[in-house]
């Protein structure tokens, strides 16, 4: 079993490439000259960037307020810049995996290579473990959860994501929303929700 062990990485960053609606999402660990990518599914990503600031917000709370646990991401330690390259996934993430180290105040976290669980014969799944601060894990949530919410902007007629060339809204009984429609909620996401006449916010809660 190849275990690819960060302690602690110099980087550690969820990305994407490709375009909103046909994304393929990663993990990369980078540090003294190596570099692991993994990829996984978008609402690993979620899922993963929800756990954690639950953990650390529960490991907080425990502790009466005295754990070296930033309340929000620290902003000496926002990364905002691209996934390094090359962008080669070493395995697919099946599961993953949180632990709190209180003698090293850290964040373990293991994402294990996805397997068949009826092939008896099948070598046992490679492993990338990291284990971060607790600032360095406020940091990846925040950059996760915006590299969540930056996908395709939702249907201003039924809350269905928008792809490029549109999509068929329940809202107009089967028909393709237009490019149109798309340009309209990519506007009205722009002004927020709730700003103007025919924002999403404002169209996604009218009665049909």
């Amino acid at each position: 079993m190849p275990v690819f062990d960060y302690d602690p990485p110099e980087r550690f960053v969820a990305g994407a490439v490709g375009q909103p609606g046909a994304r393929a999402f990663f993990l990369q660990a980078r540090a003294k000259g190596r570099l692991t990518t993994v990829g996984l599914e978008k609402f690993q990503v979620a899922a993963l960037a929800e756990r954690l600031d639950e953990l650390l917000d529960e490991v907080l709370r425990m502790s009466g307020g005295t754990a070296q646990v930033p309340a929000i991401a620290p902003a000496d330690l926002t990364d905002n810049g691209p996934l390094d390259l090359p962008i080669d996934a070493e395995f697919r993430v099946g599961t993953m995996a949180l632990g709190w180290d209180p003698e090293a105040s850290q964040v373990v976290i293991e994402a294990q290579e996805i397997t068949d669980e009826d092939d008896e014969d099948a070598p046992e799944p490679a492993v990338l473990r990291v284990r971060v601060s607790a600032g360095v894990a406020r940091a990846f949530t925040k950059r996760a959860q915006a590299l969540v919410a930056a996908g395709r902007p939702p249907c201003p007629l039924c809350g269905q994501p928008l792809d490029a060339e549109g999509h068929i809204c329940v809202r107009l009984n089967g028909y393709r929303a237009s490019q149109g429609v798309r340009e309209r909620a990519e506007r009205a996401n722009r002004r927020g929700p709730g700003r103007g006449r025919g924002g999403a916010c404002r169209r996604r809660v009218s009665p049909p």
